[in-house]
């Protein structure tokens, strides 16, 4: 992989309609507020809303991955309002880097998901050479499902993760290559 002095172009992207930048301390509000939606955390092993203390280490971890790898889950703007976050982060559990995202449930439905996920793909393959991507994603989830199998991704097993079953999907290179899905520029 690339050092991260070498990655402050992915500090800040552009989709066609989003605008991707590093989470900040003034996104703390918005984090407050989006996980404490039930809506949001139904499909976590436990949906109980994040206390505003959690949201705040949420906030923090995803900084803090910023500045340990110069990438990360980016604080995600469509028409300069913040409306989710989403990226790539170095996997704990499994082996590649750990796609996800959360959007507000008012951009639901709207195809900002597929924008997040390529142009992490993008990074991911890129600038960072990943290989490979996953995603973990709960079964009550269908639509986070059809997201990534529309960006090329495989089911690969079933997993216990925090207690709950979770399907493991993944995205090699090569498969992306040939998925015959194009990132954005």
């Amino acid at each position: 992989m690339t050092t991260a002095p070498e990655l402050s172009s992915l500090s800040g992207r552009q989709t066609e309609r989003l605008s991707l930048r590093i989470p900040a301390t003034g996104d703390l509000p918005f984090v407050t507020e989006l996980f404490s939606l039930p809506a949001l955390v139904a499909h976590r092993p436990d949906p109980t809303p994040d206390t505003p203390e959690a949201s705040a280490a949420r906030l923090a971890k995803d900084m803090a991955h910023w500045e340990q790898h110069g990438f990360g889950r980016w604080a995600v703007l469509h028409q300069g309002r913040l409306i989710g976050f989403g990226g790539v982060t170095v996997s704990e559990s499994f082996t590649g880097l750990n796609l996800s995202y959360h959007l507000h449930p008012s951009a639901w439905g709207q195809g900002f998901a597929g924008e997040i996920v390529q142009a992490a793909l993008s990074a991911a393959f890129g600038q960072l050479g990943a290989a490979p991507v996953i995603g973990l994603v709960r079964p009550a989830n269908p639509a986070s499902a059809k997201v990534l199998q529309r960006a090329g991704f495989q089911r690969d097993s079933e997993v216990i993760l925090h207690g709950a079953p979770t399907f493991l999907w993944t995205l090699d290179r090569i498969a992306h290559g040939a998925s015959g899905v194009s990132a954005p520029a």
